[in-house]
């Protein structure tokens, strides 16, 4: 366990979203069993296992099984499914769960998700606690009368896709053309057959699970989805979707095949979201304004969160708790929640909500797009060790300004914002600088780099 400045612990394994690493490197079966173990100790009860498409994805499952199994848990193996369909599923049936995937890391990356009865990942004093229990091997070894019982329950995907389609009316989206790429990842189950039954004709690229992933990488970059851009051409599709490796996420090219950003997406279905139930909008503080701005345009305040979709869920639940409305959530990545649905990033409902809202508005989706306010935002990275005396120099660079430290420093001028924020797994410093104004916005990354 390692110690803030401040004297209070901190996450050693795990980062914003579970813990990663490059195979027979920094991660192995050897440390999957010992989570698998940690987490079992914790949890006495059912938790169901899942994993992506990857390669290492069976040798790591049966180790986080053999863990489960010998702390005396049942364990339930879901096989290969998206992150948001094992979260759904622990939520109705089991007392936990853990995912065995590096979403949209390379093919030789894999890790482990941890997923509470809730549905939603586990929070960061949860997770101490399970790296306590790791480290320390104070854990529950059951005896051969207590060891628990694997069972498969594989067929319950069919539960996930059928629980997204019944928020939609059905064939709300008949004939709509819409092209999927997951990217050989499994999304390829579960996309393509949510979006059929909501009357779309689908037609999907990359749709067999493969986990060298030959056709793009499993992060859904610009450059990787030409091809899904020439099928949606191709084929007069409304609208081509992919997704990263455990589908928690969705981004889009429109009709024409050109790239949405995903902070516009974002933008899109959130105004959708405040028009149909008006209530707060959640994100961390890495959004785009235009969330802020199309969420007020609706009469729907915003509230912002640190870095990483666990926060966005706990603060919408926590609202919830509250008494208070709440219309929608996500992340700028592609990654959002939907309140009605679940608490968790969710590419399948997202595709899925973004076909209902094409087909209800009966315009072309680059149409709604323009309808969205126009905003440049800019990203740099540099390496360091010693973040923060870096974040001293732009505070005390930024003197005078607007400064919020949720996550990292927050500068706000009158015409433009900047984070800059330490990674929470690797030694370097993401900045964020963001304007109505693009010359605006390079500006102000050059002048944050020029202090760092």
């Amino acid at each position: 366990m390692m110690m803030t400045k401040n004297n209070e612990p901190k996450k050693v394994l795990f980062g914003t979203n579970g813990v990663r690493g490059i195979i027979g490197e920094d991660m192995n079966p050897e440390l999957v069993m010992k989570i698998g173990l940690a987490l079992g100790t914790m949890i006495q009860g059912r938790v169901a296992v899942g994993m992506d498409t990857r390669t290492s994805g069976e040798a790591l499952a049966a180790a986080m099984r053999s863990g489960l199994l010998a702390s005396g848990c049942d364990v339930i193996d879901l096989g290969i499914l998206p992150t948001p369909a094992l979260q759904y599923l622990v939520r109705e049936h089991y007392d936990g769960g853990a995912m065995i995937t590096a979403s949209h890391n390379p093919p030789e990356y894999n890790g482990v998700k941890v997923i509470e009865s809730d549905g939603t990942e586990m929070d960061d004093n949860r997770t101490i606690a399970l790296e306590s229990l790791i480290f320390s091997g104070d854990v529950n070894i059951a005896g051969w009368q207590n060891v628990g019982k694997p069972t498969d329950e594989s067929h319950r995907i069919e539960e996930y896709i059928s629980g997204i389609a019944s928020h939609f009316p059905k064939d709300c989206c008949k004939g709509m053309i819409v092209v999927v790429d997951p990217g050989s990842g499994p999304a390829a189950k579960t996309s393509p057959e949510i979006l059929r039954r909501m009357g779309c004709i689908v037609h999907t690229i990359n749709g067999r699970f493969d986990g060298t992933f030959p056709g793009r990488l499993p992060e859904p970059s610009p450059e990787g989805l030409s091809l899904l851009s020439e099928t949606v051409t191709a084929t007069g599709a409304s609208f081509g979707v992919a997704h990263d490796g455990d589908a928690d996420r969705a981004v889009f090219v429109d009709e024409t095949g050109s790239f949405m950003s995903e902070n516009l997406t974002f933008a899109m279905l959130a105004r959708a979201a405040c028009s149909r139930n008006p209530g707060m909008v959640v994100t961390p503080v890495s959004t785009s304004d235009v969330i802020k701005e199309v969420a007020a345009n609706c009469g729907c305040p915003t509230t912002y969160t640190p870095v990483g979709s666990i926060y966005v869920a706990r603060t919408m639940l926590k609202l919830i708790g509250e008494g208070q409305m709440v219309a929608f959530g996500g992340e700028g990545n592609g990654g959002q929640i939907f309140p009605q649905h679940q608490f968790c990033r969710d590419g399948g409902m997202t595709a899925a909500a973004m076909a209902e809202l094409v087909a209800v508005s009966g315009k072309k989706i680059s149409a709604i797009a323009e309808e969205i306010p126009s905003y440049t935002m800019v990203k740099e990275k540099i390496h360091s060790d010693d973040a923060d005396t870096l974040l001293t120099k732009v505070r005390e660079a930024c003197i005078g300004q607007e400064i919020d430290e949720t996550d990292g420093v927050h500068v706000r001028w009158s015409d433009a914002w900047a984070l800059i924020r330490p990674s929470g797994t690797e030694p370097f410093i993401r900045i964020y600088a963001e304007s109505k104004n693009p010359e605006r916005a390079a500006y102000v990354k050059d002048y944050l780099l020029s202090i760092l």
